[in-house]
């Protein structure tokens, strides 16, 4: 005999009522990813931050962009580029005043960097969830670029 038989409308309520509850307990137990630490110092090899120097020989140049205010406060990117490549991007500025905006950061800015170096302009995609700091840090993207000639 089947479990959803006609017959027994009970045991049809029955059934769809702890499938239901069931549903419930395993979506609330889900816990959210836990997002990776935002360095926001750059991370170059002695010998690069060396060669940094204006005028330098190797061509590589560190621009500030325009600090862009959004909705949940400015950001502003800083740029390293070196022989026509754009070889570093760094958030300066961002929206970190509560712990959500730090959370939407620590994920957002990660993938903003490499989509920038990937694409080696301020042609990159929003990141979803963190559309203002999205389009903030690609403002200021393009304004460091433009400033340093790329």
């Amino acid at each position: 005999m089947h479990a959803l038989n006609k017959n027994r409308p009970l045991r049809r309520i029955v059934l769809a009522s702890a499938a239901t509850v069931s549903g419930m307990v395993l979506l609330l137990a889900l816990k959210p990813h836990t997002a990776p630490t935002l360095a926001t110092a750059s991370t170059k090899s002695p010998a690069a931050s060396s060669s940094s120097a204006p005028g330098s020989a190797s061509g590589t140049r560190t621009a500030t962009g325009d600090t862009v205010q959004t909705r949940w406060g400015p950001v502003q990117v800083r740029v390293t580029v070196a022989d026509g490549r754009l070889t570093d991007v760094t958030a300066v500025s961002y929206p970190q005043d509560n712990p959500r905006d730090q959370e939407i950061n620590s994920y957002a800015l990660p993938q903003l960097r490499r989509e920038a170096l990937a694409a080696q302009s301020a042609q990159i995609d929003t990141v979803s969830g963190a559309t203002y700091t999205s389009d903030g840090y690609r403002q200021s993207l393009q304004s460091a670029l433009d400033s340093a000639g790329l």
